[in-house]
């Protein structure tokens, strides 16, 4: 089980530090263009996008960091936790898009991310 934990929160961290750092230094227009099922950053305001940018890269490192140094692992779940709550949101907005293929996609995310939380809870 600890392994399997490893590689979700692994795989999901690098998933999700791709995914902030792209949201916080391209343009939203560049996104939409580049990524598919990326059209929704146009419905956002670019702080919007910005700051959802950093809340991943916040909980990419948030998934890894403390329990590889062991300092304060607890923070491990709760960046899971968060990152799940954004995904949710992303469940949302999908939905309301009209796109449900990527919603499965979001939901998948958003399960890895709960099993994270609870296996490190």
């Amino acid at each position: 089980m600890e392994t399997a934990l490893w590689i979700v929160a692994g795989l999901l961290a690098v998933m999700y530090l791709v995914s902030g750092v792209g949201k916080l230094f391209l343009r939203r227009e560049t996104i939409a263009g580049v990524a598919s099922g990326a059209g929704w950053v146009l419905d956002f305001s670019p702080g919007t996008v910005k700051f959802i940018g950093v809340v991943e890269i916040l909980g990419a490192v948030g998934l890894v960091v403390p329990a590889l140094l062991d300092i304060a692992p607890v923070l491990v779940p709760l960046a899971a936790l968060g990152l799940a709550l954004v995904m949710a949101g992303a469940l949302v907005v999908r939905l309301r898009r009209r796109e449900p293929l990527i919603a499965l996609l979001d939901l998948g995310y958003l399960a890895l991310c709960a099993f994270v939380a609870i296996g490190r809870a």
